[in-house]
């Protein structure tokens, strides 16, 4: 059989493209022409959840060469116009991923928002008024989403490796440097359980703009921390990663 040639992912998140951000990614976008195979952005693509900032941000997308991939964050619901905003970059020739997958360049992937609740033994749990409920409820629904998701890749292309967005934190490790008291609100291990049972090879998010580089699961999953404030905090002007799968 022969050996499967490895895919370059540029990872980024957390863009937070203004109505003035005209141009602001073209050398990055230019660069990762170079650097990868395939771009990948972890949510709040845009700042306000306005589709001006999506229309800048597909412009801008238009220097790539390679493909993209996306999910949305919870900055691109603060307008409710999400719907808006996906189509727009899907004009642009970007699919964002909402519990859906695709695969591209012979690796699979699944995508989708995420949510918060908290981690482990901390984790929200489904008792008290409803509006709790509802809280926790959107958790769990983002995790049965991305299973589902996953189910469909492992049953169509089960030997390709399996790569997942989202926007808020699986893991508890990604999130550290955090005020403590935010770790609710910035993921959930909801969002863990996919991947360690349908044996994810790498995951990407953002949201945890003071927070880690990398993590893993407790199967030993990496997970990246791709936020924009994390990559240039460790390294000045860095705006995205390249991991090869």
């Amino acid at each position: 059989m022969a050996t499967r040639k490895k895919t370059r992912i540029a990872a980024m998140a957390d863009i937070h493209t203004k109505s003035t951000d005209k141009g602001i990614l073209r050398s990055t976008f230019k660069e990762i022409n170079e650097k990868a195979d395939i771009l990948v952005i972890c949510g709040d693509l845009t700042d306000t959840g306005d589709e001006e900032e999506a229309k800048i941000l597909g412009e801008g997308l238009e220097v790539l060469q390679v493909p993209v991939i996306g999910v949305l964050g919870n900055h691109d619901y603060e307008k409710g116009r999400q719907k808006i905003i996906k189509q727009i970059l899907a004009d642009h020739d970007m699919t964002i991923l909402d519990g859906e997958s695709i695969v591209v360049n012979n690796v699979a992937f699944a995508g989708v928002k995420g949510f918060g609740g908290g981690f482990e033994q901390y984790m929200l749990s489904l008792f008290g008024e409803d509006v709790m409920k509802q809280f926790v409820h959107e958790a769990v629904n983002e995790s049965l989403q991305l299973d589902r998701a996953l189910t469909r890749l492992e049953q169509e292309s089960p030997e390709l490796p399996k790569v997942v967005l989202m926007h808020y934190a699986p893991i508890k490790e990604t999130i550290m440097g955090e005020p403590e008291q935010l770790f609710p609100f910035l993921g959930s291990s909801h969002l863990a359980e996919p991947l360690s049972r349908r044996q994810v090879t790498v995951a990407f998010h953002g949201h945890a703009h003071a927070g880690s580089p990398k993590g893993e699961t407790a199967t030993k999953i990496p997970i990246y921390n791709v936020a924009l404030p994390v990559l240039r905090r460790q390294k000045k002007d860095q705006s995205f990663i390249v991991i090869e799968v």
